[in-house]
């Protein structure tokens, strides 16, 4: 049994991706191996995965709760993303916000979701006007801290401010541990390599990560080209290196905000481990704030490998679970 059974295992679908637009499993296929794997909880992408979404049908609200039946999992999160740009010339107004996110709150309950992951940068008014909806409907709004913010950031410091004021158990964070990573991943430097950086540069931008010295924002273009980068290779420095290595114990003063965590991870190991995050030093901080929901695995290596290497995500699904089982005190 767990040593915290408040903490439940669940693994996001977005972790099996690369198989799913290959068609190479279908979504109740995934389910399926996710069940074969041992894991309880299912997070789905509903624009990714969900035909016609935000539209659902009955057919597939039948398929869905058949699948949970079928296969002994239980729903665990939806991840929203709200796009405010989709009106040609002008931005969503916070009206327009609020209807969009109300229907993924009905979404939500009609799949038997509790918690939806909310994309990063809605504004704390919008969640705020929308607490009334995700209590009367029981589902949770979590808004993701992800890397480069994180949770002393300033944005994340209005929504706390928010949160500590309206005492709602239906707002909160969703903490993606993309701000725990320690170590640049190995195979976005292998995919560096295979794109032709010059490996100084590359030298740099590992070493630079790794001991916590790495440019950030517009200072770090200039320091690409003076190590001989091309044009590209400031586009490539930027998406490889946008992770954090935050301090886990920050986490403690916000445990009774955060509603749902993401396991993000790039490259497990053959024994368990991850290459880049420190697991065994943040899930202890989670256990010993009492945190109580899901832990997803959020599987994010795909993407750095898909353009020359075999992705194998139910593999590496399998072993960032057997890690969790390990650290949450699972026998």
């Amino acid at each position: 049994m767990s040593l915290d059974p408040k903490i439940k295992r669940s693994v996001s679908l977005y972790s099996f991706q690369e198989e799913y637009f290959h068609r190479k499993l279908t979504l109740e296929q995934i389910i399926a191996t996710c069940a074969q794997l041992g894991i309880p909880g299912i997070e789905i992408l509903g624009d990714q995965m969900i035909r016609g979404y935000p539209n659902i049908s009955d057919e597939f609200v039948k398929d869905w709760h058949s699948w949970m039946d079928k296969y002994g999992v239980e729903p665990a999160c939806l991840d929203n993303f709200l796009d405010w740009n989709k009106y040609k010339g002008r931005v969503m107004t916070e009206d327009e916000q609020v209807e969009s996110m109300t229907l993924d709150i009905l979404n939500a309950n009609k799949l038997s979701i509790p918690v939806i992951r909310v994309i990063h940068d809605v504004k704390p008014i919008i969640l705020e006007r929308l607490a009334p909806a995700a209590e009367k409907h029981k589902v949770k709004l979590a808004l993701e801290v992800h890397a480069p913010s994180d949770l002393d950031s300033p944005f994340e410091q209005e929504l706390y401010e928010m949160f500590s004021r309206l005492q709602s158990p239906y707002v909160g964070f969703a903490v993606d541990f993309s701000l725990y990573t320690k170590r640049l991943p190995r195979i976005i430097s292998e995919r560096y390599q295979r794109e032709g950086m010059n490996p100084a540069l590359r030298e740099y931008l590992v070493t630079a990560y790794n001991e916590h010295r790495l440019e950030k924002g517009g200072d770090l273009p200039p320091k690409i080209m003076s190590l001989n980068g091309r044009e590209i290779d400031i586009m490539w420095a930027f998406m490889g290196t946008h992770m954090i290595y935050a301090d886990p114990r920050k986490m403690l003063k916000y445990i009774p905000y955060i509603l749902h965590v993401h396991g993000k991870f790039w490259e497990m190991l053959p024994d368990n481990t991850e290459y880049s995050i420190p697991y065994e030093e943040v899930i202890p901080i989670l256990l010993e704030g009492g945190y109580q929901g899901y832990i997803s695995s959020e599987y994010e290596g795909n993407r750095w490998l898909h353009d020359a290497l075999p992705v194998d995500s139910t593999e590496q699904v399998r072993r960032h679970q057997a890690m969790l089982k390990q650290l949450l005190g699972e026998v």
